[in-house]
């Protein structure tokens, strides 16, 4: 799962970069790399993974990654080169989706005055900056797309012809200024097709509000206003102190809850972060488990056990005979996968089987 991460300057994005890739320190066995200065992979905070290794010893752990891309600040006229201009595209292209930084703060952390970019704090013109910005750039890829897509459709293959006809659907979309995820496209083809292109405003979208330390369930009106916004388009919404994150990000972890506990809060930024990606994108999380190593595979919401076999590896899906399939919930009440096989609570799936978050497989399959 790869996130990219936007924003006008000044409204605290690389300081949350920053603080939610210091957040290695979550467990000593995650792995963690930074791959460049701007990018990071950083593990999602997942409580099942330790309850499934109190009764199965392993090696080591391997919870689900999100990989995070901090994009250069946007600014107004970026699709028209502005900036750094189109350089931040080629960054976003290809992620999942796009957590788009918010200024919902009045002060910097010392107390002085961080002049906004437009001279005021208002974060819905802020994400109407941006999201014209992915709108234009979007508009500039299917014009440039539309001419070669038509030569082609007269060559009558289907994938060319759906090529054609999607781009001409998205087109007035993005003309209104409208982002091409508000499209609905029934014919399965053409929607793949469109997908091909890697439209900016094709992808989720999740708003992080960065707010002040005596706002840090995001209630004040400011927040309110970006609350409603999302919900309207169906996207996420949530609330962030990235000072907060960054004092966190350096703490133990001991340290950290009790911090955490202090403040009121439940979890820090990285799992608020993950679990709102995965309801953002309808993903869930199964389980293998054994002396080598424990690991959560990232899924579709609806995947079957083949679909769900070739995220380890495709040969699995393509030989897939059958899946040994049980719950952590029933890992936690019989304490061993022995004792579970004994209670009758080990299932036998087959190919039609549908996952469900929070299994626990064994594929076995043909080479």
């Amino acid at each position: 799962m790869e996130a990219g991460i936007v924003g006008l300057p000044n409204v605290g994005k690389s300081t949350l970069f920053n603080a939610l890739t210091a957040a290695k320190a979550l467990a000593a066995n995650y792995p963690f790399a930074t791959i460049e200065p701007n990018v990071g992979v950083v593990p999602i905070p997942d409580p099942r993974l330790a309850t499934i290794n109190r009764y199965i010893k392993t090696e080591k752990i391997i919870p689900a990654a999100l990989r995070l891309v901090d994009i250069a600040g946007i600014v107004k006229g970026a699709s028209e080169g502005e900036g750094l201009g189109n350089k931040f595209l080629s960054h976003i292209r290809e992620v999942d989706a796009i957590i788009q930084v918010v200024r919902c703060f009045t002060k910097a952390p010392g107390g002085e005055d961080i002049v906004h970019v437009s001279g005021s704090i208002d974060p819905l013109r802020d994400i109407e900056v941006v999201n014209t910005e992915l709108v234009l750039a979007d508009l500039q890829t299917v014009d440039s797309a539309l001419s070669k897509a038509e030569r082609a459709a007269k060559s009558r293959e289907p994938e060319a012809i759906a090529r054609f006809e999607a781009l001409k659907k998205v087109l007035p979309v993005l003309q209104a200024g409208k982002p091409a995820r508000t499209l609905k496209i029934d014919d399965p083809e053409q929607a793949k097709q469109l997908k091909s292109i890697g439209l900016l405003t094709a992808k989720r979208v999740m708003y992080l509000m960065n707010v002040d330390e005596d706002d840090l369930q995001g209630q004040s009106p400011m927040c309110q206003k970006v609350r409603a916004h999302a919900a309207a388009e169906g996207s996420e919404a949530i609330a962030v102190c990235a000072k907060l994150e960054s004092e966190l990000a350096e703490l133990p972890e001991a340290e950290r809850k009790e911090m955490l506990e202090s403040m009121g809060l439940k979890e820090p930024a990285l799992a608020a972060v993950a679990h709102a990606a995965y309801h953002l994108l309808g993903l869930q999380s199964y389980y293998t488990a054994g002396p080598k190593e424990i690991r959560a595979w990232t899924i579709p919401i609806g995947a079957t056990a083949p679909q769900a076999a070739g995220v380890i590896h495709t040969d699995f899906e393509k030989g897939f005979i059958r899946a040994e399939v049980y719950s952590v919930a029933d890992l936690e009440q019989h304490h061993s996968e022995k004792a579970i096989r004994e209670a009758g609570k080990m299932r036998i799936e087959g190919k039609s089987y549908i996952m469900q978050d929070g299994d626990v497989c064994h594929f076995l399959f043909n080479n």
